[in-house]
C-alpha cells in the first residue's frame, strides 16, 4: 500500500493520508498504483466520482469488506473477499440495458395505459383521494429517487412510512387494495420510474434509506447492491425472495447478478417473472 485515502488519519499504519484529489493523483504517478481496494465504497455516495476517477486512470477498482471474510467471490486478499468494481462511465452492455429498458417500460406503458387509469379510477372511488404514493428509495451510488406505486396502505405518520417493514397481512387494507398487491398492478407505475432513467427493469431491489442504514451495518454486501442501477425485478425476486423474507439471502443473488451481469440474463429474468405474475402470491 502506498497511502490512504480517508478523513480520519487514525489507524493508517503510518501509511501517508491522501485528503485530496492532487494528492492522490500524484501518488498515483509517482508509485504506478494499479489496484484500489475500496471498503463499502457504495455506503457513501460521495466516494463515486473519485473512484470512477480512478478507474479511467487505468486503476483496477476493487471493493473488499473488513468486517466479514464470507463473500462467495472468487477473488481473495488478505483473507478477505473482494470484488471488481466496475467504475467506468459506460461499462460494457449498459447501452443496451438502457435500451432495453425504454422500449420495454416505454411500450408497457402505452399498452397498460387504459389498465392504468381504471386502477387509478377504482382506487380513488374505494379508498378516497391519494391514488399515487410517493416514497424515497436508495438507487445507485446510494442515490435517492422518488419511487411510484398505487396507495394501497395509509400509514399512521411519516415515522411508519418510513420504518414499518411490511403491510402485507395489514388488516384496514380494502379488498381492491389487496388485489392490486396481490396481482402486484401496484409496481406498475414504477415503469415511468424506470422510464425516466430511476431505476431499470431488472436489478436489485430499492429499499428506503433507513432500511439502507440497518442492513448495511447487519449484513455483509448489502450496501454492494448500490453499485449498479436498483430495478423492478431481479435474480432474487424470481427465486421467491420478495416480501418478508431473507434479507442476507437477497443481497447474496442480487450480488451474483451484478457480478455475471448480461444482457441475455435480463431478458431471461423478465420473461420469468411474467411468467411468474400469472400465478400472482402477492407481497
Amino acid at each position: 500500500p502506498v497511502g490512504v485515502v480517508t478523513e480520519q488519519p487514525d489507524g493508517s499504519d503510518g501509511l501517508p493520508v491522501l485528503t485530496t484529489g492532487e494528492e492522490v493523483e500524484r501518488a498515483l504517478i509517482q508509485n504506478g498504483v494499479r489496484d484500489v481496494l475500496a471498503v463499502h465504497p457504495s455506503v457513501r455516495a460521495e466516494q463515486g466520482p473519485l473512484l470512477r476517477a480512478l478507474a479511467e486512470s487505468g486503476c483496477t477498482v476493487w471493493e473488499i469488506d473488513a468486517d466479514s471474510p464470507s463473500f462467495e467471490t472468487r477473488h481473495q486478499l488478505a483473507g478477505f473477499s473482494c470484488r471488481r468494481l466496475h467504475m467506468g462511465s459506460r461499462r460494457r452492455g449498459s447501452v443496451g440495458k438502457r435500451l432495453l429498458d425504454v422500449s420495454v417500460s416505454g411500450t408497457l406503458l402505452l399498452l397498460a395505459g387504459p389498465l392504468l387509469l381504471v386502477c387509478a379510477v377504482v382506487l380513488r372511488l374505494t379508498d378516497g383521494p391519494g391514488v399515487v404514493f410517493r416514497q424515497e428509495r436508495i438507487g445507485k451510488d446510494g442515490k435517492p429517487f422518488t419511487l411510484l406505486k398505487f396507495r394501497t396502505h395509509r400509514p399512521v405518520d411519516e415515522h411508519e412510512a418510513a420504518t414499518r417493514w411490511s403491510v402485507a397481512n395489514e388488516r384496514r387494507m380494502s379488498w381492491f387494495c389487496r388485489f392490486l398487491r396481490r396481482t402486484s398492478l401496484d409496481e406498475l407505475l414504477q415503469l415511468w420510474n424506470v422510464f425516466r432513467c430511476d431505476m431499470s427493469l431488472v436489478g436489485p431491489r430499492p429499499e428506503r434509506p433507513y432500511f439502507v442504514a440497518k442492513f448495511s451495518q447487519t449484513y455483509p454486501g448489502y450496501a454492494a447492491r448500490h453499485r449498479m442501477q436498483t430495478g423492478i425485478t431481479g435474480l432474487a425476486q424470481i427465486h421467491g425472495l420478495r416480501g418478508d423474507t431473507s434479507i442476507e439471502d437477497r443481497a447474496r443473488f442480487d450480488n451474483a447478478y451484478i457480478d455475471n451481469w448480461s444482457l441475455w440474463q435480463d431478458i431471461c429474468i423478465l420473461l420469468r417473472t411474467a411468467a411468474a405474475l400469472m400465478r400472482p402470491t402477492g407481497s
